[in-house]
């Protein structure tokens, strides 16, 4: 398989799966701004769920743009990474409506963090398929960058399981701002 249909794949599930978040978005109960106002959480959690999908499927394109080759073992992980981004819709809605379950909160950050495991690996294999030095030193820069961000979600989790259920979104917000500060400091040389 190439990889541009590969890509293109990869492209159309995440659009869909971007898609039905707004669709698992509750409605006001009636139209006015209160009622509005009253579903915030939700329309956080909406937010939180849409940028990191987002910024999961630049990730991607970053590395997609460098790579010439991919294996079999790379297009079974990108369909494991897309199986784990299915469950975002549902779990965002079931974040929205439950921000205090500890249950609710600990699968939403399982989800997170298995994508992201996979999107680890996925990186990986990139870096063991192709042998341009320069997309090598890239994706294993990525693959360190990922390895930390999985262990800030990790402590999240558990922090947000056994005493305050809403750390888990925080610690996805605190590893999104620390891939983006950690992508321009390490791969970029800024600062």
């Amino acid at each position: 398989m190439s990889k541009d249909r590969l890509g293109a794949f990869m492209d159309a599930i995440i659009a869909i799966i971007m898609t039905i978040l707004i669709l698992e978005l509750k409605k006001p109960a009636e139209p006015s701004l209160d009622a509005l106002l009253k579903l915030w959480k939700n329309i956080l959690v909406y937010a939180l769920s849409f940028i990191w999908l987002g910024s999961m499927w630049v990730s991607i394109h970053n590395a997609w743009d460098r790579i010439e080759k991919i294996s079999q073992k790379t297009i079974w992980l990108c369909i494991m990474l897309l199986f784990c981004s299915s469950f975002m819709p549902y779990t965002s809605s079931l974040v929205g409506s439950y921000v205090d379950s500890r249950v609710i909160e600990g699968f939403y950050g399982i989800v997170v963090i298995l994508t992201t495991v996979f999107l680890t690996l996925i990186y990986y294999s990139l870096a063991n398929d192709n042998d341009i030095p320069e997309v090598c030193t890239y994706l294993r820069k990525v693959t360190k960058l990922l390895c930390i961000d999985i262990v800030i979600k990790l402590v999240a989790l558990v922090i947000g399981v056994l005493f305050y259920p809403p750390i888990v979104a925080i610690g996805i917000v605190i590893a999104a701002i620390f891939i983006a500060v950690g992508r321009k400091v390490h791969l970029y040389g800024i600062i």
